[in-house]
């Protein structure tokens, strides 16, 4: 099983900061699961896997609370 986008290629989108890629993601993954409409064009099921793909596509770098 090939997991795309890799945690190596998304530490490079947050400055290598595994710390600020997980609070991004996590909190990006639970907008989404509450109704956000993603931003990838990635079909996929899983809110944590659209959010990781929003990520490395760049769509994301912020997030407010």
């Amino acid at each position: 099983m090939i997991v795309k986008p890799t945690v190596a290629e998304l530490l490079n989108k947050v400055e290598d900061n595994r710390y600020a890629l997980v609070i991004m993601t996590s909190k990006r993954a639970r907008q989404i699961a509450s109704g956000s409409e993603p931003m990838t064009s990635a079909k996929d099921t899983s809110p944590v896997t659209l959010a990781a793909d929003e990520i490395a596509e760049g769509k994301v770098t912020k997030i407010k609370e």
